[in-house]
């Protein structure tokens, strides 16, 4: 596994790079697409949890 790079945005999700593996409650690895960066969701409002889905900013989350 390559290094993996997570950015906290001031009023927004966490940014995840590299080659990260994200797992569920119970376990279950989650699909996340290789290559490419995710959000995750830090509001907690999110209806695609635990991705982000932009809602962080029409509840003016800060």
């Amino acid at each position: 596994m390559s290094d993996v790079k997570i950015t906290v945005s001031g009023a927004g999700p966490y940014k995840v790079e590299g080659e990260a593996e994200l797992y569920d409650h119970e376990g279950n690895l989650i699909e996340t697409h290789e290559g490419k960066a995710f959000f995750l969701c830090r509001c907690g409002q999110s209806a695609n949890k635990p991705f982000c889905d932009g809602t962080h900013k029409q509840i003016s989350f800060v």
